[in-house]
């Protein structure tokens, strides 16, 4: 029992955290209503990486063609490759003999480094880059390889890179997608594959990438319906969210949905602003290559890249080349005219990149990956009485590089053997790639786990191995 005084008291306490409540779940802040999934985590330890790039090269650029130099194989060109295994290939019946490069290489910068002549802009950053080129994968086709690079698994299901990224240190952009994709604008259609390169396979869908369409609106229903105005939006995602959390309490996908929808209601004023590139002077236009058509469509995305991660964007991957063979860098039947054009195209915007978020403090924070899903052989593909002079694809070898925060400059760590062959000192498996990103960026990957079916899954899943020879 309790007298009058005493229910005053009581009550008017009690409206009062009502209405403290009823303000908090306005904000999302009350806990257990909508928080953010995506709202930015620490990291396992400290890191000056807050986002990456993955320029990935889509098809398998020719490591013997770029970035690995192999003199040898000029003094061997036209011999046969004796052992060979036919099988190392996609076309095991058109195996030829060894083939030198069709391109010149010079050294550039104080590193020295050995570069291709179809990479001019490109050869005057190799002092803020660290090579891998004893990388290697285990699967010959396109679709598996690719897979395997993005997701550490070479079949379908499992979390992509980005997704991981996403789920372990979530984002610093509360009004864009915290995984950002742009695939190749020029009608040659997504990877092989398709969206499951950047699927959040069984993590919350919240954590998968978004992709920007290269032609038209970017983003599908970006803008609001012309019936709908914003205060009526505002309460149909209020309504929204309420029944949600109240019908299902603790249900990740559900919150992830219902964050979804808020997420989209936020980048209808955020997402316009960040894709518009008018607003950048000329002459960053120009560093980006946007003046030259050949290469405007990649200097677009990448310059929509370093905006994205000047918005706290977290991860951003943009490939170039879609989905047929010769539509990427899947030289097969001309490796001197695919490369040359595919290189024609992303040379000046990716070094143009490279120098933006150098001037801007940008790349102290910002981790810049280059590579394929894996490299191609130093022997010619040609059919019976064919000219061709393509390569055929090659696990065993490939190079990537990798730029920015955390990254040792102008090292290069692994290489082939003397004709590009096989990855002979330093290798990297694609675990060990995946191991070293998360790492630049603070995470542990033996501790970035996720519990599925039983089993606590991770993205490297029972390897990998920080390269440390390229850490700062």
């Amino acid at each position: 029992m309790f007298n009058r005084r005493e229910l005053f008291k009581k009550a008017g306490g009690g409206m009062g955290m009502l209405a403290l409540a009823s303000l908090l779940q306005d904000q999302r802040l009350l806990a257990g209503e909508g928080s953010n999934p995506l709202a930015a985590k620490p990291s396992h330890f400290p890191t000056k990486a807050k986002s990456v790039i993955w320029l990935f090269m889509n098809g398998g650029p020719s490591h013997i063609d770029t970035f690995d130099y192999k003199p040898e194989l000029d003094k061997r060109d036209g011999q046969e490759l004796a052992g060979l295994d036919t099988n190392t290939g996609f076309f095991t019946d058109q195996v030829g003999p060894l083939m030198k490069s069709p391109f010149a290489f010079k050294q550039h910068g104080q590193s020295g480094s050995w570069v291709s002549e179809i990479f001019p802009e490109m050869s005057k950053q190799v002092d803020k880059m660290a090579f891998l080129h004893g990388c290697w994968t285990d699967s010959n086709n396109h679709a598996p390889a690719l897979l395997k690079i993005n997701s550490g698994m070479s079949r379908m299901g499992f979390p992509s890179f980005g997704s991981w990224l996403t789920y372990g240190i979530g984002s610093e952009s509360r009004d864009l997608p915290a995984f950002v994709v742009m695939y190749d604008p020029k009608g040659r259609g997504v990877p092989k594959g398709h969206a499951t390169n950047w699927g959040a396979g069984f993590l919350p869908s919240i954590y998968q990438g978004t992709a920007l369409r290269p032609t038209g609106e970017p983003i599908n229903d970006l803008n609001r319906a012309k019936d709908v105005d914003e205060k009526q939006q505002r309460r149909q995602l209020d309504l929204i969210g309420k029944l949600g959390h109240a019908s299902t309490k603790g249900d990740a996908e559900l919150e992830a949905r219902i964050e979804s929808f808020e997420l989209a209601y936020r980048m209808q004023s955020a997402a316009p602003e960040a894709i518009d590139l008018a607003s950048e002077p000329k002459h960053i236009q120009e560093l980006y290559g946007l003046n030259d058509d050949r290469c405007a469509h990649y200097g677009r995305q990448c310059l929509m890249a370093r905006r994205m991660v000047e918005r706290g964007v977290r991860c951003v991957q943009i490939y170039s080349g879609g989905m047929e063979n010769e539509k990427s860098w899947d030289g097969h039947t001309n490796i001197a005219g695919n490369h040359r054009g595919f290189a024609g195209e992303t040379d000046k915007p990716i070094a143009g990149l490279l120098a933006d978020l150098a001037q801007r403090g940008l790349l102290d924070e910002t981790l810049v990956v280059w590579g394929g899903e894996f490299g191609r052989l130093p022997v010619v593909q040609r059919a019976k009485n064919s000219a061709a002079t393509g390569r055929d694809h090659n696990p065993h070898a490939f190079t990537t590089w990798m730029a920015g925060a955390g990254i040792k400059a102008g090292v290069h760590h692994g290489s082939t053997d003397e004709i590009g062959h096989k990855a002979a000192t330093g290798k990297v498996s694609v675990h060990d790639l995946h191991a070293t990103i998360l790492h630049l960026m603070g995470l542990n990957h033996e501790r970035l786990t996720y519990r599925f079916n039983g089993r606590d899954y991770r993205l490297t899943d029972v390897e990998g191995e920080v390269v440390k020879a390229i850490l700062a």
